[in-house]
This record gives C-alpha cells, structure tokens and sequence, in this order.
C-alpha cells in the first residue's frame, strides 16, 4: 500500500482553486496546479483495502489503490500505465467526473475520502508533458468499417478501442467540431478545450475519421451508413430537454440551458454570435432553474458575463450537510455540495417551483414568479404540493431551464432506423449493446438516459468490446465489467 500510516497521519485536503477575483476576469480552467509534495501526501492515505470498494463505486473499475500507490512511490509512467489500463481518457473524468469512487472509499466511512479525483488528473497531466502519450495505431487492419454517431465520450472511447482492434472508424458529429457535449456543454472554466483537442490529435493518429457537420438522419441519409459500414454504434445522448409548460414560457428571454452553454463555448471558440441571435447575462438579472451540474455551469458563465444578480432554482429539498441514515457507505452520499460556480456568488433557493413568468408588452421577460413547495414521499413516489400563501415574485430578464433531458431525439435517425425505443424514451438494447436493428449498436447517454461521463465512457468501451466480437467472432479488448 501507498504508507501504513498515510491516513492516520494526513487529513484530505481541498482542490485547489485559483482565486476568485481572477477566475471571474476570464474563462480559464478554475483549478489551480496541485503542489506535488502534497499530491504525494495526498496519495499516500489510500488504504490498499483488503476489499476496495472505490473499484465498485468507479463504473469504469479504475484500479485506484495501485495508481495511489504508484504516485506516492514516485512512479508516475507506471501509473498513467495502470489508469489507461481502464481509461481512455482520465482528462475528461479527472476533471468533470463527480467522482463517485471517492463516495464508495472505505475511508469515508469515518473520515474524509481519499482526493482520488485529483490524482488521477495529475497522472494524465503529468503524462502529457512528459511526453508519455503517444499514439498506438493498430499493427494490421481487418477491413471491416464501424460508423459511430454521435462524438461525445461514449461514441470518443468506442472509437479509439474499435481502431485499435484494427478497424476503420468514422466518427459522424452534427456540429461544426468535434466533442459533443465535452466542445459545447462544458464550459471552458471548468475544462479547457486543449484537452480534448490533444487527445483527438491521437485518435487520428491511430486511425479514426472524424465527419462534422453530418446530421444523421437529416443530412447524412440513414441508409448512407447500414449500406456502407459493417457495424453502426449510437452514440448521440439525450438531447431532448425537458421544458417548464408554464404561463409566459414563450416570453423572449426563456432559453434551454444549452442553448446558453453551446453560445458561451462558441464564443470562447472565437466564433462570432450575431446580436439577434445572442443570449447573453450581462447586466440582467437571472434565474436558473435545476440545481444539478449543468444549473451550476449556467452560474459560472453568468457570473463571467456580469450579470447584475442570479438566483439557481431547485424543487427538492436542501440536501443535508452529512449522509442521512438512509443513505449510509458505500452508496452516493446524497449532501450538500458547493461547485466552484456556488463560491463565486449567487442565491441557492430549495423546495420552490416556478409558477408563471411576467413580461412587458413587448414579450420581453420582466419577472419570474414563484412558490415554496412541500416534498410528499408516496409509496415510492415523489409529490410537490404548493404551499399556500407563499408565492413571490423576483425581477427576471434570463431565465435558462436547466432541468435535465427526456431522453433521446427520436426524429430523424431513430425513426428512420426503426430501432425499438424504451419507455424512457432511450434507444433498447440486449445485454450486448445491440439494439433491435441488426448489426447496430447503442452506448451512453442514448441507451442510458442522462448520466455521469464514467459511465459513458464505460459503456463506449463495453460496446466496443461487443462489435470487436460481432465482427470478428472474438475479441482482444477488454470485456465488459
């Protein structure tokens, strides 16, 4: 194990961030480089448990205590060999992943977890400027083609895996870059686009195409890929968002949180958005309704373009500060939690909802009103009954609807697929990632409906894993956990 003594000795300590005055002036990645003597430290607290549960908790099986291990002892290429070993890319999940390893630690049955999260980062990190990454193209091909919709991290490690095996990957994006929700949903703040590009640089060293602008099923033809490709995998996410019917959502100044997030990331691209078509926070006062991860990147960008206040909505209670008893080790502790966006400013409100919103006569959003709600727990479902009296109204001129996504869009190439759908709205599949269409293939937000980025990579790889044997009666990649 990393040091006997490491836990007992050494308490968790913090990520750093950069401060607060200085992040808000520009758009750069939050985190501050971490010291490597106290990374060391940090490292040196995993227990080398006799039953690791970070493994169970990891959708990807990282194995965490040996890389902890590794990096206290110094042996930094060794471990990137070890977080490969399960990872395509420990830069997207080192950075973005809620780490839900570090909730299933064992050390977090009494004291704080292991900070695994930022090991690993600095592993990759530190992998990169050493030189240590390097492209690994496949030594023959097999001839077969693979088509993958959709460039996010289910449809990104789907493909590095399958072009390894030695087949010729095309990867079909409907934007104008590459990433998925990695380009245009994270915001630069909180992962810079230079890590995404670096590792797309490799992958088409080893092999992989990568089509922008291709919108299957609207235009790139269905047809253009069951007839050309060997195996086809969906990939595309849950792009649906889930609206708010109430009075006066058609007011202008209402926007899908994305929408917002997709203009910021354009602009810190060096695109140019038009006026007319710009939503922008500066100066207004705003509202977000949903509390999850993307409400909170919908916080910092508003605080980077200066709005004048923000309020972030959320319709369920306040969290507690520790695990409640129903919620004991090793599940996901379900607590209070404080994102970066939260320390720069704005007003967190629980247990409301959002009741109608008001605009001036030229349909321009004035005001939001709200009410407190009371959460009703039913034979396992969930109420929210209003509680009278207590409606309020708030200046509101952007208000971003942050409430998560109903799943996949089915328009276009499901419907042209005719691919069996759940009644969640995701594409099904069996336990091999085939959907109802032969010789097509589903990972990631799509099959799963909205998720963490561990799993979408997990699965990417999983379903790669099923296409290597559909294609070739066997396989060399890893198997499915």
């Amino acid at each position: 194990m990393a040091k006997p003594t490491g836990f007992l000795e050494t308490g968790r300590v913090k990520q750093p961030y950069r401060p607060k005055p200085e992040r808000l002036r520009d758009w750069r990645q939050v985190m501050a480089p971490w010291p490597e003597s106290g990374l060391l430290a940090q490292a040196s607290r995993c227990m080398d448990c006799g039953i690791p549960f970070c493994h169970n908790g990891c959708p990807l099986g990282n194995l965490i205590p040996d890389w902890n291990d590794l990096v206290y002892r110094e042996q930094w290429q060794r471990a990137i060999d070890r977080l490969h070993a399960t990872n395509n890319f420990p830069e997207f999940t080192g950075t973005l992943c809620p780490a839900p390893c570090e909730g299933a630690c064992v050390l977090g049955i009494n004291d704080n977890p292991v900070t695994i999260k930022a090991v690993e980062l600095a592993i990759i990190d530190k992998a990169f400027e050493q030189g240590w990454i390097h492209p690994r193209p496949p030594e023959k091909k097999t001839g077969k083609k693979v088509a993958i919709v959709g460039s996010g991290p289910a449809g990104l490690a789907a493909a590095q895996q399958l072009a390894r095996a030695g087949h010729s990957v095309t990867v079909f994006e409907r934007s104008d870059r590459i990433g998925g929700l990695l380009r245009y949903g994270i915001p630069e703040f909180k992962m810079e686009k230079d890590r995404l590009d670096r590792r797309l640089a490799q992958m088409r060293e080893e092999g992989v195409e990568f089509r922008t602008n291709a919108h299957v099923g609207v235009n790139v033809p269905v047809a253009d890929l069951t007839g050309k490709f060997d195996a086809l995998l969906l990939a595309g996410g849950a792009c649906q968002p889930r609206d708010l019917p109430v009075p006066g959502r058609e007011l202008k100044g209402v926007h899908f949180a994305m929408d917002y997030l997709t203009q910021a990331n354009r602009a810190c691209q060096g695109d140019v958005i038009p006026e007319a078509e710009r939503i922008s926070a500066t100066g207004k006062h705003v509202v977000i309704i949903g509390g999850g991860d993307t409400g909170a990147d919908c916080l910092g960008t508003a605080h980077r373009q200066q709005a004048a206040s923000v309020h972030q909505f959320e319709i369920m209670p306040r969290p507690p500060e520790k695990r409640s008893q129903g919620n004991p080790w090793p599940e996901w502790p379900n607590i209070y939690r404080v994102a970066s966006a939260h320390e720069e400013g704005g007003t967190r409100l629980y247990s409301v909802s959002t009741t109608r919103f008001i605009g001036d006569a030229e349909g321009r959003l004035q005001q939001l009103e709200y009410c407190r709600v009371e959460t009703v727990h039913n034979y396992g479902r969930i109420t929210f009954n209003e509680i009278p009296k207590s409606h309020a109204v708030i200046p509101c001129q952007l208000t971003l609807l942050a409430m998560g996504f109903t799943g996949a869009e089915k328009k276009g190439m499901l419907e042209d697929l005719g691919v069996r759908c759940t009644d969640r709205n995701n594409v099904w599949h069996d336990g091999n990632w085939r959907t109802s269409v032969e010789g097509v293939f589903t990972a990631g937000d799509m099959q799963h409906g909205q998720s963490l980025i561990v799993w979408a990579i997990a699965e990417g790889r999983s379903a790669a894993w099923a296409i290597d044997q559909y294609l070739m009666g066997e396989s060399s990649l890893p198997a499915p956990l």
